[in-house]
Order: structure tokens, then sequence, then C-alpha cells
């Protein structure tokens, strides 16, 4: 398994532009400045204004916090290795994905861990650049024969006019989560003209996994290689607003093998109580915490996690979710994450 970390960084945090002059204008300019009376022995006032001439003002980005999980199995899309899930869609995982040299159509499934915008804000383009795709699948170009995507469910018998799951990305969710987050997406989704009813189904192949209505807690397994990975998902609070809990359900991935990495995604303390037997089991932590001056109250503070946390469980953590990269002793956690950092498993 290979975890990328397409982003890293706290839900309202932005990039910086930078001025920049593309390599073969610069080398243009140097030859012209050289090879010119008129600029040899110019004031430097004038270069300066020639350089700026050429400058262009380039983005440096700093995506929300977001990760590729790859497994050693058939895709989805193409039935070749690898398996591509995402753990949470970014606030706009279009440009994310493309640092990466990635799109939508090299994706073959999502888990969505809580409805916070930075997390589900890339659920429309994945939805609707898939299912427009008549190719997103090996089969589905077959299914859809010579027709327009909107214009087969709309003539299709209405027990037919849901997309077959072999043709949509798979969508793994906790069934508490999964009400809330068609109410945030639902507009955006309800798109497709003429067509009757539109729903989250239409776009995704569903997987309710976690504690079931009926008290079973569901897994799901993914091959990897020789031995496989469980995925479970890890209840935390994550923030009380309006007298009601929003929880997070992050994610246990424990290997055949044993080994086991735990993505928590967004949690209210840097231990949370509940969470204490699987911050120790755990080999590795990808860790969210703040760098801020004003806490929030709804992540670990960088501070916490530097002077209040087991140094037998810092050891284990990656840490990520800043505004600013945190300044912390040598040698205290695994690491601090940068976007594209991009780490194996099992170790």
């Amino acid at each position: 398994m290979k975890i990328t970390a397409i982003g890293v960084n706290s839900a309202f945090a932005t990039g910086q532009f930078e001025e920049v002059i593309p390599t073969s204008q610069a080398l243009q300019l140097i030859l012209k400045i050289a090879n010119s009376e008129e600029f040899r022995n110019a004031p430097e006032e004038v270069i300066v204004a020639e350089v700026k001439k050429l400058a262009r003002r380039f983005y440096q980005p700093k995506w929300h916090s977001n990760f590729l999980i790859e497994f050693d199995m058939p895709s989805k899309r193409t039935g070749e290795s690898p398996y591509r899930l995402l753990l949470d869609a970014g606030g706009d995982i279009r440009h994310a994905l493309k640092g990466i040299g990635l799109t939508s159509s090299d994706i073959d499934g999502i888990y969505i861990s809580h409805p916070h915008n930075d997390h589900i804000g890339g659920m429309e383009y994945l939805s609707l650049t898939t299912l427009f795709n008549p190719f997103y699948t090996k089969s589905k170009r077959e299914w859809l024969g010579a027709q327009f995507i909107a214009d087969k469910l709309f003539l299709e018998p209405e027990w037919l006019s849901v997309p077959p799951r072999h043709v949509k990305p798979d969508l793994f969710i906790h069934r508490k989560v999964l009400e809330p987050l068609k109410r945030a997406i639902g507009p955006g989704l309800d798109t497709l003209q003429g067509v009757p009813d539109v729903n989250i189904e239409t776009y995704f192949d569903i997987h309710l996994i976690g504690k079931q209505d009926s008290g079973e807690t569901r897994k799901q397994t993914f091959a990897d290689g020789e031995g496989f990975w469980a995925v479970t998902p890890i209840f935390a609070m994550h923030v009380i607003s309006s007298s009601e809990e929003m929880a997070s359900y992050g994610i246990s991935l424990q290997h055949s093998d044993g080994y086991n990495v735990l993505m928590p995604t967004d949690t209210q303390h840097m231990m949370p109580t509940q969470l204490t037997s699987h911050y120790r089991k755990a080999n590795r932590i990808y860790m969210d915490c703040e760098t801020t001056p004003f806490r929030s109250g709804v992540h670990p503070h960088i501070l916490d996690l530097v002077n209040n946390l087991d140094p037998e469980i810092q050891k284990k953590c990656l840490l990520y979710h800043y505004d600013l990269e945190p300044q912390v002793p040598e040698g205290v956690f695994c690491g601090m994450l940068k976007m594209g950092d991009v780490h194996s498993y099992p170790e």
C-alpha cells in the first residue's frame, strides 16, 4: 500500500504568489544584455525594468488535507493495478490531483470521513466528471452503447435508471455520514437535464462500512499484493456546535501481517480517550494539528502534541493540517508531511 499526501494544509490555508521568469525567456534576456550595447552599460533600474516585463505570476498552492491510498490490486476502471482510493476530497480535489498528474478518471473510489467542505468540496467534480466520462470503466462504453448518459438514464425504465455498479466509482462511508453528505452535495448533483430521479446513487456505488443498523461492524477489505488491508471507520469527536455533535470517522488500516496505520482525520483532542487503544496499537499515525496562535478547539494544537503527548505515540506521528509548518524539537515526531510525500506500507 502506498499513501500520498495530496494536501497537508488546514481548511482555510492559502498559497502564495511568486513573480517568476520562465527559463527560456531568462536566457534570452541574459543574451540580450550581454550582446547589446543598449543594455551592456545600462543603469540597474533599466535592467530591472526589463526583468519585470518578463515576470509571470505563479501560484504556490496549499491544498487542504487529503490523501491518495493505492492498493496493489485490480483497478475498478481498468482491471489493472493499482486501485486508487481517495481519503476525503479536499475543498477542490481537481487541482490537488493535477499536482500529482492525475484526474478523476484515475480514481476508483473515495472514503468520506465527515461532511465539512474541506473534506467534501471535490465531490461534485468527482461525481459529474466520472458520470459524463463514457470511458470511465472498461465496460462503461459497452453499457452506454451510442447513447449520451443523460439520454440513456431518461429513456431507461424507472427501475433501470441508476447506472450499474461497474460503471461508477466506489463511495465508502459510515451510515451516519451519508445522509448529511447527501444534503450537502445534493443541489450540485441535481444537474442532469431531463432525468427525473437523480441522487447520490446515480453517481457512486455506495458501500456502508462501520457499525450497521443490525449491530454488525462491517469492514472493507482491499487486496494488496500477497496480503490485504482491512479498513474500519474509527469514530472521533470533531466539533460540538449548536448543541449537536459532528463526528469525524477516520480509518484504521490493518494489514494481514498485523501492521496498522491509523488515519483519524479531524479530531478534537490530541488523543481522544475513546481512541487511546487505537493510538497505542498503531505502527503509524497521520495526526492532524493546528499551528495558529489562537486555538480553535476542534483540532489538537502543536503545543499539546509536543508537550503532552506520550513520547511513544509521538514517534509514530506524521503531522499535517497546518497553516504554518510546525517548529518542533528535532527527533520528537516521525515527520512533518509536505504535499507530495509518499510512504509505502508495511515498512
